[in-house]
């Protein structure tokens, strides 16, 4: 009994160490910087280790048991990291990927000629990548071990939204100051929203998933009482959006101000539409939906839109999209090249990390400037791993957002409808947004979209034998 109890506050202490992390990830820099990311590392291991210790493994293979797939899933792309790692006889490269043996073999040494040889052209790149990817992959475990309750879930669902108010806050601050420099480390200043991140559009990108689960335990939080009621009025609804929920409303309203602010063209754009697909989704199909549902995605499309959007900055935004043109913008150069890297090395890629190395084999002459990283997530990842892991990641993700959509439909729980809810939305956001920007290359957003692919597994399949019971 002693040593139970004592497994219990270690469990606790581990849910905790999670909530802190979370909360901590995308402070210095989203985690963009060895330090950082080595703390992040540091921290899911040890996390995953105390929960191997606390668990007895019958209870860790039964709580993992309806997430089989998206364990797999990920945990089979993660081993494909380790095997681009693993020197290969030469013979042996030469029949997986003939161009990665060609390029190796011509930079040996005569003393290295029978050199065995890995599949990542970037090995060191390559080791920093899967090291990542193993601790994405934890991170994940432990949402999956330790949200076995409604009150760890909503714990959960608070922190990324307290993380992404403090975002919000902070950078809509900070860009409507006249400040030269930023009080956090000292950045150049403008009047453009960052936060703590240095590059806006992986800002923008972290809010908008903050933002989905915001919005998703909004809906969560309708009063179930009035949700079948006949003639429910904008007045009832307002009554129920505001009884208690004023938090929580203006914490959204922080964050759609800081994503306006980003100026951010495809953030904001995956965000609303991201918003309104699945808006539609729930209100055409959502058990007990109700008219409060629609009211609540008329005043968020409405009011934080064409109110909030329009005093912060909504305009320039538009500006921008419209400046846009494919002849103007020489990253889409950079993809069309990038293409190339796909041809050459379709099957294996080139190694995790090594777009920035690989780049300059295929970059034309009309292409000035550096590329480290494709402005498109979809042909970099496809690069650096070829196209049947990139096949094989993809048809998880859309497995995701297809069971995402089931509990957002079918579950008893207006809590976890509520949750499908948003995180349909953050993985309709993020499909969108990856397409012309590298928000995958930010540790702290792939962090987040780790666990929003784990909630949408919570949201489906987790908690349901529990009732609950708890008031919002």
């Amino acid at each position: 009994m002693h040593t139970t109890h004592q497994n219990s506050k270690l469990s606790n202490s581990v849910f905790y160490v999670l909530l802190v992390l979370l909360l901590w990830l995308p402070i210095p820099l989203a985690s963009n910087r060895p330090w950082a990311w080595s703390l992040m590392e540091f921290s899911s291991f040890a996390m995953v280790i105390a929960i191997i210790y606390s668990h007895p493994v019958e209870q860790i293979k039964q709580q993992f048991k309806s997430y089989l797939p998206l364990i797999v899933g990920i945990g089979g792309f993660v081993i494909y990291q380790i095997i681009q790692l693993v020197p290969l006889p030469q013979y042996l490269l030469k029949v997986v990927s003939y161009n990665s043996y060609l390029i190796q073999k011509s930079s040996l040494n005569p003393s290295e000629i029978n050199a065995w040889l890995p599949i990542a052209l970037d090995p060191v790149q390559a080791q920093i990548a899967t090291l990542k990817g193993i601790s994405y992959f934890c991170i994940m475990l432990c949402v999956l071990m330790l949200l076995n309750n409604f009150k760890r879930l909503k714990l959960l669902l608070l922190c990324i939204i307290i993380a992404g108010t403090f975002q919000a806050f902070y950078g809509a601050v900070v860009a409507l100051s006249d400040a030269e420099a930023t009080p956090f480390l000292g950045l150049k200043n403008s009047e453009i929203a960052t936060g703590t991140f240095v590059y806006k559009n992986h800002f923008a990108n972290f809010l908008m998933l903050t933002l989905s689960i915001g919005i998703g335990f909004l809906v969560a939080t309708l009063d179930k009482n009035k949700l079948r009621a006949k003639g429910y009025s904008l007045a009832q609804f307002l009554q129920t959006l505001m009884s208690g929920k004023v938090a929580l409303r203006i914490a959204l309203a922080l964050m759609v101000i800081a994503i306006v602010l980003t100026r951010s063209r495809m953030g904001n754009t995956a965000f609303f539409v991201a918003l309104t697909i699945t808006g539609i989704i729930a209100y055409k199909f959502m058990k007990y939906k109700s008219k409060s549902l629609m009211w609540l995605i008329i005043s968020l499309l409405i009011i934080d839109t064409f109110i909030l959007g329009a005093y912060f900055g909504l305009d320039k935004v538009k500006q921008r999209l419209e400046q846009t043109s494919m002849q103007t913008e020489e990253r889409d150069e950079v993809n069309v090249y990038s293409l190339d890297l796909i041809r050459f090395f379709p099957l294996t890629g080139t190694g995790g990390g090594s777009f920035y190395s690989t780049f300059p084999l295929v970059q034309g002459n009309d292409i000035k400037g550096f590329y480290d990283h494709a402005h498109n997530d979809y042909i970099q990842f496809t690069t650096e791993y070829g196209l049947p892991a990139t096949i094989w990641m993809g048809i998880l993700v859309l497995y995701c957002l297809i069971i995402s959509i089931n509990a957002m439909i079918t579950r008893n729980s207006r809590f976890l409808r509520g949750l499908g809810f948003g995180t349909t939305m953050a993985i309709i956001g993020m499909l969108i947004h990856i397409s012309v920007d590298f928000n995958l290359q930010a540790p702290a957003n792939v962090a987040y979209f780790h666990v929003i692919l784990a909630l949408a597994w919570v949201a489906n399949y987790g908690l349901h034998s529990i009732k609950t019971t708890t008031k919002f």
